[in-house]
C-alpha cells in the first residue's frame, strides 16, 4: 500500500469512529417519543449521516485500490479509535483493557499490513 492509500484508510478509520460518537451525541439529544421531526431535525443525526456517506465514498475509492485483506484490518483500530474520543469529547470511562485489547489489535493491523 502507497503512503497516499494509508493515509486515506486511516482517515476513513477516523471519520468513521468520529461518526460513532456523533451517534452518541444524536442518541442523548432525542426525547421520547421519537417522532419523524425528532429524527430529521436532529443535527448530531445528520451530521452523522453526512460523514458516513463520505467517508463510505473514500473506503469504496480505498477498495478500488487496495485488496479487502489488506485494508479491512484497519477497520479493527476503531476499536481502540472510539473509545479514546467517547474518553476526550463525551467523557466516558476508559480502562486499561482497552488499550490492551488496542495493543493487540494494533499488532494484528501491523502484520495483516505487511
Amino acid at each position: 500500500m502507497s503512503k497516499y492509500t494509508v493515509a486515506l484508510t486511516l482517515l476513513c478509520v477516523l471519520c468513521i469512529s468520529l461518526g460513532q460518537i456523533l451517534f452518541k451525541k444524536a442518541a442523548a439529544a432525542f426525547t421520547e417519543p421519537i417522532t419523524w421531526y425528532a429524527l430529521v431535525s436532529n443535527g448530531w443525526l445528520i451530521g452523522s449521516f453526512a460523514l458516513y456517506g463520505l467517508t463510505t465514498l473514500g473506503w469504496v475509492w480505498v477498495l478500488k485500490h487496495v485488496p479487502l485483506h489488506l485494508a479491512y484490518p484497519f477497520m479493527g483500530l476503531a476499536f481502540l479509535i472510539v473509545p479514546t474520543l467517547a474518553w476526550l469529547l463525551l467523557g466516558e470511562p476508559l480502562h486499561w483493557r482497552t488499550f490492551a485489547g488496542g495493543l493487540l489489535i494494533l499488532l494484528g493491523v501491523s502484520l495483516a499490513s505487511l
